[in-house]
């Protein structure tokens, strides 16, 4: 008896790259015996054995149901838009690296159960790929150069060329292009140029440039002999400046102790004003407590006797004493004994 079979057995592999777009091949044919309801099923068999399958897309009684697979929601869908026909192949867009995987069509129509699976794998291509130098660039050193993308599905290969000049690596250089380090030993002026490096994998290429400049060695001595007279030179003007610090704020401070040493065993100076006030002040008080009988033993002391030292003129003061123009009272009449007022004549002498 014949059953239900699955036609399409060429190809059970595909590579493609990321972004790219494939198809699933899935096609079958129907015998006479096969009467029961149409079911067709593409699941994606994890690379883990101990996940469970999952139903990307179903065509079942006549409807298909494709909203199974989340991650593929909206990027695949079948190939014809009624499998039933005889071709249950599947279509994915613009495809990630996530959807590299196991995939398997199953058809079922009573009596008749088909399935066949196909081994997918996307790609991603070389990007971002970046080179550098490693080491010195002097005559006579080994130089590295480097290459390495950062993105990129292995396994990736690397080739080194030169661009400018001869246009011919080195005879001296190794190239590894697993790595994509291009070594060059005992380096020289003549290695000087544009280097090119291409990554590549089955899928696609990425490349990068570096420019080399060998150069003579530099002059070490010279540059520590320079380095070492310079620090000396620093280390002396710092040395001064510290130095002038210190002996201006010695300076200050010995101002300052000389500013403030005040002895307290040494009185205070007397104000010249306040004792010749004192001194004018005692005499009146003695002169106006005299009376007649006590005048007779009287001494007069000249004015030019008070001493200078403690007598100072406020400026702008009159030194004389204007004569009394009130008219002496009558003594007699009152009762009362007469007193004499002493007067300042010219010459400053009190008579």
């Amino acid at each position: 008896t014949r059953s239900l079979t699955i036609t399409s057995v060429d190809q059970s592999m595909f590579e493609k790259a990321q972004g790219e777009r494939v198809t699933l091949p899935c096609t079958f044919e129907l015998s006479e015996e096969d009467e029961g309801p149409l079911d067709i099923e593409w699941v994606l068999i994890p690379a883990d054995n101990q996940k469970k399958e999952k139903i990307i897309i179903m065509y079942a009684v006549d409807r298909i149901y494709n909203h199974y697979y989340g991650a593929q929601t909206g990027r695949m869908a079948f190939t014809q838009n009624d499998p039933k026909n005889g071709d249950a192949s599947l279509d994915i867009q613009n495809l990630k690296a996530e959807d590299t995987g196991t995939y398997q069509c199953k058809v079922k129509k009573a009596p008749g159960v088909q399935s066949r699976k196909i081994q997918l794998t996307v790609l991603v291509k070389p990007a971002r790929t970046k080179c550098s130098i490693e080491g010195s660039q002097e005559i006579g050193k080994d130089i590295t150069l480097k290459c390495a993308s950062q993105e990129g599905s292995p396994l990736l290969s690397y080739d080194g060329r030169r661009v400018s000049g001869t246009k011919e690596l080195p005879a001296t250089s190794m190239l590894n292009k697993d790595t994509g380090e291009l070594l060059l030993k005992n380096a020289s002026q003549e290695y000087s140029g544009l280097y090119n490096c291409v990554a590549s994998n089955r899928v696609g290429t990425d490349e990068c440039s570096v420019q080399l400049n060998v150069t003579p060695p530099v002059n070490t001595a010279g540059i520590i002999a320079g380095a070492i007279i310079g620090t000396l030179l620093g280390l002396s003007v710092l040395t001064f400046l510290v130095f002038c610090c210190c002996k201006k704020h010695r300076e200050k401070k010995y101002e300052k102790e000389v500013h403030h040493d005040i002895r307290e065993d040494v009185p205070p100076p007397k104000s010249r004003s306040s004792t010749a006030r004192s001194y004018i002040g005692s005499n009146r008080s003695s002169l106006g407590s005299m009376s007649p009988s006590n005048m007779e033993g009287y001494t007069k002391t000249p004015y030019s006797q008070v001493p200078s030292e403690d007598f100072e003129r406020a400026p702008g003061q009159n030194p004389t004493f204007a004569p009394s123009k009130v008219a002496a009272p009558n003594l007699s009449r009152m009762g009362a004994v007469p007193v004499m007022i002493p007067a300042q004549s010219k010459d400053g002498s009190i008579v």
